[in-house]
């Protein structure tokens, strides 16, 4: 039994330390193969080896539970010299992203048939996939930077697939110029840990945090630092508007963007929570801007015609969420919001064509405005009432309790007319439904984690409960009231994100000594669908 043990341990924490280095040796053998035969066998390779990665992942995940339940694996001791971390938070991103890779890749394949830019567009998708592994492995913080700033450069060349396109390759260097911002932020907070905790290697560094109080000068800027990286990576107001001019590149390299990169931001403050003693400045930082993010970004969404817009609009309201969820201390909440986005943004980019098909279809009509008010407001009470029985299901956090009261009440502002009592009832239901299905969730990702939240400090409570007042008065508003003079004023500046965008865009601009966004001379011809 211990030899089977320690050959499944070895196995599968040799599968991860090569899986990066094969991608990166794949990507660079795949500009060497130029034609279509073994063009495609790398196609093939790369999607081989993310189905790898999930296996490999899901025995590390499996070997892990059986610690959890004292079976000696020996797992951190073997994966320590290889310079891994493999946790529960490692587990579920490395199952993300290999799920992810095996499907934009396989969509991918098919959907670059016959363009200029298929060739050029697999290597630059395999470093990013390697860069991202990498960043989820390691348990060095010097590694995590260095494929921190990996994932920002090949994107970039993703975001140029097609260098004849003018307003893509405008918004590809804003993005790089924001990008560049986050790498110096996360380098700051990467030296003042080191400065306090004098050690670069995760291991060593949750052992002192756990012994040692985390409230120096050092660590509360450290925490400033590490959510300005957050906010850059995750497109927070207002360094966002390069998320909104991106719509150019090919749909495969959106999924990507969507799905995937831009959650690193909350990913690498799911890693380094641990090291701060409670709620930080930074919290708070990613409590404010993110909660502002979260109401002008989803009331813009609204006003968007384009569905890739509207899609772009809603991850900015989504990352918004999940920091201002971070920032309440809310982290198993913030991690089960990443994964679902990941998953939801993945299939909303490529099902997109679908998505214009069906909303050609005629709606519902709606049931009277106080009838759905009725049913919400009843169905939300006795969601909170379960909580008021519950409250550990949302850690004591009363700014938890009224969101998930606030979803499930939500839920309910849609209901079409003409239904009878038991279709209402049958709605309120699955509405309700939502506490059990959040508590399942909880139970099962809360182990991948230190610890599940912080107690709510009174700063926090009381800027949170700003943002969420504020977002629920507008939402009501604009839900309810659609046609008011002043949600029409409203959705003219809201169409355009409040111009929030503006300053960053021409300040950038400037600095680029206002460079001419002119075509190439000879410009590569693109076959094939654009998206």
């Amino acid at each position: 039994m211990t030899n089977l043990l320690d050959a499944m341990v070895h196995t599968s924490l040799a599968i991860w330390l090569a899986l990066p280095i094969s991608l990166f040796l794949l990507a660079g053998w795949s500009l060497y193969r130029t034609g279509d035969q073994g063009q495609q066998r790398c196609w093939n390779i790369g999607q081989a080896l993310m189905v790898g990665s999930m296996f490999a992942s899901a025995l590390i995940g499996g070997l892990l539970v059986a610690d959890a339940f004292g079976v000696q694996t020996g797992l951190p001791d073997a994966a320590a010299p290889l310079g891994l971390y493999p946790d529960g938070l490692a587990v579920w991103m490395a199952l993300l992203i290999s799920f992810l890779g095996v499907v934009l890749l396989r969509f991918a394949d098919g959907y670059l048939q016959g363009d200029s830019g298929r060739a050029r567009f697999l290597p630059w998708c395999l470093v990013v996939l390697a860069s991202v592994l990498l960043l989820v492995f390691t348990h060095h913080l010097l590694v995590m930077l260095v494929a921190w700033v990996g994932v920002s450069v090949a994107l970039h060349h993703l975001l140029t697939l097609y260098p004849e396109r003018i307003e893509a390759r405008r918004a590809a260097w804003q993005k790089f110029a924001v990008s560049r911002l986050g790498d110096v932020a996360l380098l700051a907070a990467v030296g003042l840990i080191y400065h306090h905790y004098n050690s670069f290697e995760l291991p060593v560094l949750l052992a002192a945090a756990a012994v040692s109080s985390g409230d120096s000068l050092a660590l509360q800027v450290a925490s400033v630092a590490l959510a300005l990286a957050a906010l850059c990576k995750c497109a927070q107001l207002p360094l966002h508007g390069w998320l909104m001019k991106v719509m150019e590149a090919p749909t495969p390299v959106s999924a990507l963007l969507h799905a995937g990169v831009i959650n690193l931001g909350g990913f690498i403050w799911l890693r380094l929570y641990p090291l701060f003693d409670g709620l930080t400045p930074g919290h708070l930082m990613l409590i404010a801007i993110g909660g502002t993010t979260a109401i002008v970004a989803v009331l813009t969404m609204l006003t968007q015609a384009s569905v890739k817009h509207a899609l772009a609009w809603s991850t900015c309201a989504q990352m918004g969420f999940m920091l201002f969820e971070i920032g309440l201390g809310a982290y198993t909440l913030a991690l089960m919001h990443l994964l679902a986005h990941s998953l939801y943004k993945a299939h909303s980019f490529l099902a997109s064509g679908r998505t214009v098909r069906a909303s050609r279809c005629s709606r519902l009509a709606l049931a009277p405005t106080r009838q759905r008010l009725v049913m919400a407001g009843l169905t939300a009470g006795m969601a909170g009432g379960v909580l008021w029985w519950w409250p550990s299901l949302v850690s004591h956090n009363p700014i938890l309790g009224a969101l998930l009261m606030l979803a499930v009440g939500g839920s309910l502002l849609g209901m079409p007319a003409g239904l009878g009592r038991r279709q209402q009832l049958a709605l309120a239901g699955l509405a309700l439904s939502l506490v059990p299905l959040y508590a399942l969730l909880n139970a099962l990702i809360s182990p991948a984690l230190p610890w599940a939240a912080e107690p709510l400090t009174l700063s926090a409570g009381l800027l949170g409960g700003a943002m969420l007042a504020v977002l629920v008065s507008l939402s009501l508003l604009v839900t309810l009231r659609p046609h008011h003079p002043t949600v029409a004023r409203l959705r003219i500046h809201f169409r355009q994100g409040l111009y929030a965008h503006l300053p960053l865009e021409r300040s950038i601009d400037r600095l680029a000594r206002r460079r001419a966004w002119t075509a190439p001379a000879n410009p590569i011809p693109v076959r094939g669908e654009w998206s």
